[in-house]
């Protein structure tokens, strides 16, 4: 835990920063706030257990507050809702139990080379087609993949989930505050599933800065949501998704 005496606040004032940004993006873009925090935290030094540990403490508290304003502007589909939730907690209990003790890294360049191919198709489908609102087929299973690879990974959730329904045809604004309001539970169980096996060693000043800034910030992302045009939406999650991904890819790479 964190000596919350013996700290001065420009120490935690950048992650505050951090984390509201990629909170908003998050809110509102249905992704980024695990990989941006998770980078973070990976670039002061704290180990990827620690570092996804931290991360889904945190999220447990922002996407509390995210999927209660997404539920109150009537962004979440509940029927999506339960046939993403259930595999994903699912997933997300292997993901953190494999990264708590196996070194899940070597498939991280393709899954982060898969998912910018997929932003750029997001890009040309926002730049062919208005979003058609269809209803999504393969739902379960990117549940169970987002959940596990949330965990072990680190961040994951939003940009194999929210990316590939879209893919499917489904509705940008309820997919990203249905994707957004599932996050809390998975979260839950992550966090849970890492202090079982690490302790609280993980929960440090550079959390606590995220988690105010995140938390200041996740009413704002369903707004937009709710306000975005459905093209727009798909168009700035293709360019987040083709964003990080390569980032990530260029990091695991060196």
């Amino acid at each position: 835990m964190p000596d919350l005496a013996t700290f001065d606040f420009s120490t935690i004032l950048p992650f505050i920063l951090i984390g509201f940004g990629a909170q908003v993006v998050d809110g509102a873009l249905g992704m980024a706030f695990g990989v941006i925090s998770n980078t973070a935290l990976l670039w002061i030094g704290v180990p990827p257990a620690a570092a996804s540990a931290g991360v889904h403490t945190v999220e447990t508290f922002t996407t509390a507050v995210s999927g209660i304003s997404h539920t109150l502007h009537r962004n979440v589909n509940w029927k999506l809702f339960l046939r993403l939730m259930i595999p994903g907690v699912i997933g997300g209990v292997l993901g953190a139990y494999v990264l708590s003790n196996i070194d899940a890294a070597v498939a991280k360049p393709f899954i982060l080379a898969y998912l910018a191919s997929i932003g750029v198709y997001l890009l040309y489908r926002a730049a062919r087609h208005a979003p058609i609102g269809k209803e999504p087929k393969v739902v379960e299973p990117l549940g169970l993949i987002g959940g596990f690879l949330d965990a072990a990974g680190g961040g994951g959730w939003g940009p194999v989930v929210t990316s590939n329904l879209l893919v499917q045809g489904a509705t940008p604004r309820t997919t990203i505050g249905t994707v957004n309001t599932a996050e809390f539970f998975l979260t839950v169980t992550i966090s849970i599933t890492f202090l079982t096996q690490l302790g609280w060693a993980a929960f440090t000043i550079a959390t606590v800065g995220l988690l105010i800034g995140g938390v200041l910030a996740a009413p704002f992302g369903a707004i937009l949501a709710k306000r975005v045009p459905a093209r727009t939406l798909m168009t700035l999650v293709g360019v987040i998704l083709i964003i990080t991904s390569l980032f990530g890819l260029w990091r695991a790479l060196h």
